[in-house]
C-alpha cells in the first residue's frame, strides 16, 4: 500500500503543498486545500482556502503560520478552526496563531470546532484568547471556506475524536482514526480512548462512500480511501482475536464476545477468498439474522437452499428471517419442513410457535408444548406489543 500513499515531494522540507498537485486530482476541495506533513510526531495540517481560509486541524508548529504569513496569507484571513481531537499535536497551533502573530491578535476572528467531550483546559485557553468555540456531537454539517462537511463521531483513539466527510469529493479527514500506514494507538490514560469506541467508529467509517483519506499524519491516500479504512478495521479486531488467528476462528470468537459485525467482517473476508465456502455462508446468514438484516439474510438462506433444501438449521434460519420481516404466515412452512427433517429441534417448534401466535393463532401456538413451556409464559407479554406493533 506504501505505494498508494502520496507523501509532499519535498518530503522532508516542511513545505505548504496543493493537495490537487500532490495527488495528480483535479477537484475543487482538492484545488482549494494545501498539506503541510507534520514533522517528528506533529500531525498533517490542512488549510482550506476560500472567501477566508480554514484549518482542519492546526498541528504545532509555529513555522507553518511564518510560511503561510509568506505566501500571503495572513493570520486575519483564518476564520474558522476544526479539529478531530484534542491531542497537543493536533491543536497546539491554534494558540501558536494568536501569541505568535500578536500584532494581529485584536483583528482575529476566529470559530473553533471541535467535540464536546474535547480537554476543557484547551477550551478555556483558546475562548481566553478570544475564539468562539461550537462543540460538536457528530451528524452536524459544518462549513469551511464553502465546502460543507458532515460532522462524524469517531471516538476510539480518544473520547473526543472527529473525521470530517466531503461527501461530493468522497474525501474524509480522519484525523488519528484512520492513517494509511498506521493504527493509531487506543489513548486510555488521559483521553478516555477505548478499543470498541474505536470499532463503533470503523463501523460508522464503513458505511460511507471513501474515496479519499486525509489523514493526522503520514501521507494522503488518494483513491485507496476504502481500502485504508478496512485495513484500520482489520487491525484493530486483530487486536482482540490476535494477528494470526484464522479468519473463520476470529469470527467466531468475535461472535462469542457479541463483536457480530466484527465476525461479519471477517465472514466477508473469508468468503472473498473462498466464495465455496459453505459453512462461511451459513454463518454469514445467521449473523445477518443476528443483527436484523432480515432481507440480506433471507437471500442468503435462499441460496444455500438452492443447493440443499434438506438442511432444517438453513429452514429454520429463513422461517426467522420471514419472522423478522413480519412474513409470519410465510414463515411457518419453513419450520414444518425443519420439523419434517428433525422433529427433534424444539427450538423450531418454539419458532413456529412465535409464527403462529404472531397470526393470531393463539390456540394453535398453544397446543406446541416447547412453545406453551419455554416461552408462552415468560414473554406473553413482549409477544402482545410485539404482535399490536406490527397490526
Amino acid at each position: 500500500m506504501t505505494d498508494d500513499v502520496w507523501f509532499p515531494s519535498h518530503q522532508g522540507s516542511e513545505e505548504w503543498q496543493s493537495v490537487a498537485e500532490l495527488t495528480n486530482i483535479s477537484n475543487p476541495l482538492f484545488e482549494k486545500t494545501l498539506f503541510l506533513l507534520g514533522y517528528d510526531f506533529s500531525s498533517n495540517m490542512y488549510l482550506l482556502q476560500g472567501e477566508h481560509c480554514s484549518f482542519i486541524d492546526t498541528g504545532n508548529d509555529y513555522h507553518a503560520f511564518v510560511q503561510l504569513l509568506e505566501m500571503g496569507i495572513k493570520p486575519t484571513d483564518i476564520k474558522k478552526i476544526a479539529l478531530t481531537h484534542g491531542h497537543h499535536d493536533h491543536v497546539m497551533g491554534a494558540i501558536e496563531l494568536y501569541r505568535g502573530h500578536r500584532g494581529y491578535a485584536d483583528q482575529l476572528d476566529v470559530e473553533v470546532f471541535m467535540h464536546a467531550a474535547g480537554p476543557v483546559e484547551f477550551k478555556q485557553i483558546v475562548k481566553d484568547l478570544g475564539y468562539r468555540i461550537t462543540e460538536l456531537k457528530g451528524g452536524e454539517t459544518i462549513n469551511l471556506s464553502g465546502f460543507d462537511f458532515e460532522v462524524i463521531y469517531t471516538p476510539g483513539h480518544t473520547i473526543d475524536g472527529l473525521s470530517f466527510y466531503h461527501a461530493p469529493t468522497k474525501t474524509l479527514f480522519s484525523g488519528d482514526t484512520v492513517m494509511p500506514l498506521a493504527i493509531a494507538e487506543v489513548d486510555d490514560k488521559g483521553a478516555g480512548g477505548r478499543l470498541d469506541h474505536y470499532l463503533y467508529a470503523l463501523r460508522s467509517l464503513l458505511k460511507l462512500d471513501i474515496e479519499h483519506v486525509l489523514a493526522g499524519h503520514g501521507g494522503v491516500a488518494p483513491n485507496i480511501g476504502r481500502f485504508v479504512v478496512e485495513e484500520t478495521y482489520d487491525g484493530l479486531i486483530k487486536k482482540v482475536v490476535g494477528v494470526q488467528t484464522p479468519l473463520m476462528e476470529g469470527a467466531a470468537e468475535l461472535a462469542q464476545k457479541g463483536l457480530l459485525e466484527e465476525a461479519l467482517f471477517y465472514v466477508n473476508k473469508e468468503l472473498k477468498a473462498n466464495a465455496e465456502d459453505s459453512k462461511a455462508l451459513e454463518f454469514k446468514a445467521f449473523l445477518l439474522n443476528d443483527l436484523g438484516r432480515n432481507q440480506e439474510a433471507l437471500e442468503v438462506f435462499n441460496a444455500i437452499l438452492a443447493g440443499d433444501e434438506e438442511q432444517p438449521y438453513i429452514l429454520m434460519g429463513k422461517g426467522c428471517a420471514l419472522l423478522g420481516l413480519g412474513r409470519y404466515e410465510e414463515s411457518l412452512p419453513c419450520f414444518e419442513d425443519a420439523l419434517k427433517r428433525n422433529p427433534q429441534l424444539k427450538e423450531v417448534e418454539v419458532y413456529k410457535g412465535m409464527a403462529l401466535y404472531l397470526s393470531g393463532r393463539v390456540d394453535e401456538a398453544m397446543d406446541l408444548e416447547a412453545f406453551k413451556t419455554e416461552f408462552a409464559t415468560k414473554f406473553k407479554g413482549e409477544m402482545e406489543k410485539l404482535s399490536k406493533g406490527k397490526s
